[in-house]
């Protein structure tokens, strides 16, 4: 569904327009500061059972991950040792 465009409404300001003047470069540093503070505010740390639980998801997909990636690579070496052979000796 299309949204119709409010009337009189320009997406693009015209060219003859008047900017907005920018703050300066020191009011924009302080802006920024208080922006930083008001977001760390607002995080939340987690509980001791929900960073207990946390690690453990995370340690266990990496487990999972390794194991994979170490399958293949035995599977690779293996496929590349019977198309290719081993000179003067067996497939391991």
């Amino acid at each position: 569904m299309v949204q119709d465009e409010p009337a009189g409404g320009d997406v693009v300001a015209k060219r003859d327009a008047p900017r907005e003047k920018k703050p300066n470069f020191f009011l924009r540093i302080v802006i920024f500061i208080r922006q930083v503070f008001a977001e760390l505010r607002k995080v939340v740390t987690p509980t001791r059972q929900e960073l207990l639980k946390f690690t453990a998801v995370v340690l266990g997909f990496v487990v999972v991950m390794m194991a994979l990636v170490y399958g293949l690579d035995v599977l690779f070496v293996w496929v590349t040792s019977v198309v290719f052979g081993v000179p003067g000796g067996t497939v391991p």
